[in-house]
């Protein structure tokens, strides 16, 4: 038995972190379930082209946050993490297009959105929420040395951007009657989701460190 104090030893820091990211996965998975049907049903209700992509992108969150769940759930984390990352890189894609296409309708006057008093609080609470997830998660990821972590951290980390649009879009339309924020703040999540679907594919998670007990091969950013 260790001392008490005394640093871990390697193969239980591994243990610890890989623990601690499926900890954090259950969270992410657990809250972006109750987002996506809150913003899914309220979009629909209030035609917001950009609270049903913010509710299709916590879709995407959960199933990103299950591909990580199911890469550490293998004996072997490191053989699962390319297909990990194809995953979480298609499902950004998949967000991108569906929104786009549902944004320009909106802006060619398919639906005018209407005041969502409940969407503003959903946006708002997400963006204190994701961006605590999101560090908690990419922490450990860097540190274990897993893209694939980084990756799903770094959808967690949009969730927090999307919601500061979305909170813009909603607040600009709630307050001034400007409708047309809506479908804008909508294109402004596809864009981004297509940034990070890119990195994803390419396994630019800015970045995962070398894995525990291996040499770093180039510099790592800090940010």
């Amino acid at each position: 038995m260790p001392e008490l104090g005394a640093p871990l030893e390697l193969p239980d820091r591994r243990k610890v972190l890989a623990t601690r990211i499926r900890w954090l996965v259950a969270a992410t998975i657990s809250y972006n379930v109750i987002e996506a049907i809150i913003a899914l049903t309220e979009g629909t209700r209030v035609s917001s082209s950009a609270l049903i992509g913010f509710g299709l992108d916590s879709v995407i969150e959960v199933a990103s946050a299950a591909a990580v769940a199911w890469q550490f759930a293998g004996r072997d984390p490191e053989a699962r993490e390319k297909v990990a990352l194809r995953i979480i890189a298609f499902s950004f894609f998949a967000l991108a297009a569906y929104v786009t296409v549902d944004a320009v309708r909106a802006l060619f006057g398919v639906g005018e959105a209407r005041h969502s008093p409940v969407g503003i609080g959903l946006a708002a609470a997400s963006l204190v929420i994701m961006p605590v997830l999101s560090l908690a998660q990419r922490r450990a990821g860097r540190e274990l040395g897993s893209a694939s972590a980084v990756a799903d951290s770094k959808q967690t980390l949009l969730c927090a951007y999307l919601s500061a649009v979305l909170l813009v879009g909603l607040l600009l339309n709630a307050l001034f009657g400007w409708s047309w924020a809506d479908p804008i703040a909508a294109l402004v999540i596809a864009v981004i989701a297509v940034k990070e679907g890119r990195d994803a594919w390419r396994g630019d998670t800015c970045c995962a460190r070398a894995p525990l007990g291996t040499v770093a091969t180039r510099d790592c950013c800090d940010n």
